[in-house]
């Protein structure tokens, strides 16, 4: 018995952390996502309100890559609480009709948007500043995209270079090279 209890154990352990369950529209839907209108403009105010950073997140129905963020990546208790911390996240489906509200003002369905801001991926990530200038649409604001799936590490370093606005020094370190620097500083040099 002490042996079967063992190999329970470790298999508990395997698993995540926590995994995201599944919505009637075949998106992942995690704890640390936002319902709203979907009017940029309001999410970005909110966000702000509560000390943290907008994220966009576009998914679509049967997207492996999706589901493997969800099961390696967003599942870690590390990443999950960093988003949870640090980021207003609304989820968008790349073929959605749900009627979103872009910072410009214009008025179009998620699929509209992922066609006007030129997304063609999923996942992608989009993260925008505090501010967004007049008359800028989404894609146009960003401080940085995410297209497709990346390890543990790319990722918390993405969205630790974009939360402490790394973006805006003018120290020569642009995301790739403060992720180079990340993963030289890690103690086993791996980048999850």
């Amino acid at each position: 018995m002490t042996r079967l209890m063992s190999l329970v154990a470790a298999l508990l352990l395997a698993l995540p952390v926590y995994a995201a369950e599944m919505g009637d529209d075949g998106l992942h839907k995690a704890d640390w996502m936002r319902e709203t209108f979907k009017d940029l403009n309001e999410d970005l105010a909110e966000a702000n309100a509560e000390g943290k950073r907008l994220m966009l997140l576009f998914e679509q129905r049967g997207c492996v890559y999706c589901r493997k963020m969800h099961e390696e990546v967003f599942s870690d208790a590390e990443v999950a609480d960093y988003i949870r911390d640090n980021y207003f996240v609304v989820q968008m489906n790349l073929h959605g009709d749900t009627e979103i509200v872009d910072f410009d003002g214009e008025a179009m369905t998620e699929k509209a948007a992922a066609r006007k801001w030129g997304l063609l991926f999923t996942p992608t990530i989009l993260y925008l500043p505090e501010e967004v200038e007049e008359g800028k649409n989404a894609a146009q604001a960003a401080v940085a995209s995410q297209p497709g799936a990346f390890s543990k590490g790319t990722t918390l370093d993405l969205m630790t270079w974009v939360e402490e606005k790394r973006y805006e020094l003018d120290n020569g370190e642009d995301f790739q090279r403060y992720h180079a620097r990340r993963i030289k500083e890690r103690d086993d040099g791996k980048t999850d």
